[in-house]
């Protein structure tokens, strides 16, 4: 083998990732709220960026009938795309206290109570045994259960309890218009009942199925989780990239921005800093204009694109912003990028954390990428979607005899009937992604 040393030329293509294209990729993957943070962190370190909120046109793509398109600006008011929501301001702990006020207690019980309610989950319930509060107060376990007994007394019923079967039983014992099978059941049986081992109840207790049934509509109508009403999270609002509308048979897409702050370029301060002849002040001034130069420029490409996903995902999915979510068809995002002329990635980038409204309600970009199933060959030619799929699984089961629930297996021979070819496993996959129970928990024992 002959190896020599030497320098030699060659051509080559090779994209070098600066900061700005890495900046501008993240920017499109921004959702709306991470990309108002992001100008409010650019507005503070760039003098030239000043931010303002008012309201912003969208650009409102039309399609008719034969999806041809035009092109216009739509002034919209900014305070019709947020309901006001009512949000508690009181806390489960807050309001477990204000009880203790009113409640004529000793120092010490007012003590292991704060204990016992600072050691409430999210949803009511008591995370310390009654031993573990003994040892740690040097005090009787009778003690802890008399100060357990007066925080169970509580409001919102069930507060306090250790586990879901006490839980239902404090709550039964408040009310009076429950047979006495249902406390039975839950004292005795409780185990039997949530595997649904009616018939051994109904056996044990010799009554009929009928009566268990009922009995089990009575229990749903307790909480299982008393103290989550009052659990406080920051509020999570979803606010719409793009707008979808329906005017005299056309479909109408807005770009949405009404949220984002105005971006300006403070020509005050550059003419002020211009009049300086030092060189890093110039120096400094060429950075952040080009700065506030690639920003709106950035935006710009953002909201193109975006644009142009939504038109296409409207092409592609027409039907269902005509008919609702049972005729989505399936598309893959390769699909698009190929459509509008981009790569894959950019598409995954642009659909994240990205939400459009439809007359059918608010969904996310990404709900409109589904896979495909096969249909028989003697229907359509066109792929079966899987959310179509799941929606067909929804139709049936809500239509069956609850006396006699569809196996997966006779879900899925129905389904072949429509055309879709699908495997019981699949079935009992989509079913259990609906958060649908299985057929022998979703009997019911009415004999009338």
């Amino acid at each position: 083998m002959d190896l020599k040393f030497g320098l030699y030329q060659q051509q080559a293509l090779k994209l070098t990732m600066t900061q700005e294209l890495k900046q501008a990729i993240e920017l499109l993957q921004y959702s709306a709220q991470e990309l108002s943070s992001f100008l409010e962190m650019k507005a503070t370190e760039n003098p030239l960026i000043q931010l303002e909120n008012t309201n912003v046109k969208y650009m409102d793509i039309r399609f008719d009938g034969a999806k041809k398109r035009k092109s216009k600006n739509i002034e919209r008011d900014d305070k019709q795309w947020l309901d006001q929501i009512a949000q508690t301001s009181m806390s489960l702990h807050d309001y477990l206290f204000i009880q203790v006020s009113l409640k004529t207690l000793s120092k010490e019980e007012k003590k292991l109570l704060t204990y016992l309610i600072n050691n409430l989950d999210g949803n009511g319930y008591l995370t310390v045994s009654t031993d573990e509060a003994a040892k740690l107060y040097d005090i009787s376990i009778a003690q802890v259960s008399h100060c357990l007994e007066v925080l169970q007394t509580f409001e919102p019923a069930g507060v306090g309890a250790r586990n879901l079967k006490e839980c239902l039983l404090l709550q039964i014992n408040r009310k009076k218009n429950y047979q006495p099978i249902v406390k039975d059941i839950l004292e005795n049986y409780f185990i039997e009942f949530a595997d649904r081992k009616w018939k051994l109840i109904a056996k044990k207790l010799e009554v009929d199925l009928n009566d268990i049934q009922l009995a089990a509509d009575y229990i749903k109508t307790l909480d299982p989780r008393p103290g989550s009403a009052y659990y406080q999270e920051k509020p999570q609002y979803i606010v719409p990239d793009l707008i979808a509308t329906i005017e005299n048979g056309n479909i109408e897409l807005n770009m949405f921005n009404n949220h984002l702050p105005k971006v300006q370029f403070q020509k005050d301060y550059y003419t002020m800093m211009s009049s300086y002849k030092d060189s890093h002040v110039k120096q400094f001034l060429k950075e952040k204009t080009q700065d506030y130069h690639w920003i709106m420029k950035s935006l710009q490409q953002r909201n193109e694109t975006l644009m142009k996903v939504g038109m296409t995902i409207i092409q592609k999915q027409y039907d269902f912003f005509l008919k609702g979510p049972a005729y989505v068809k399936p598309l893959t995002m390769k699909e698009l990028s190929n459509e509008i002329g981009v790569h894959e990635s950019t598409v995954s980038r642009a659909v994240r954390d990205k939400y459009i409204q439809t007359p059918f309600g608010t969904y996310e970009l990404r709900f409109f990428f589904s896979s495909s199933l096969m249909k028989t060959s003697d229907m359509d030619d066109e792929q079966a979607s899987a959310l179509q799929v799941k929606t067909m699984i929804s139709q049936l089961i809500d239509k069956e005899d609850k006396t006699k629930p569809l196996s997966d297996q006779a879900i899925a021979d129905g389904l072949k009937k429509d055309g879709i070819i699908i495997s019981r496993r699949t079935v009992a996959k989509y079913r259990d992604q609906l958060n649908i129970l299985s057929s022998s928990k979703r009997k019911r024992y009415e004999t009338s």
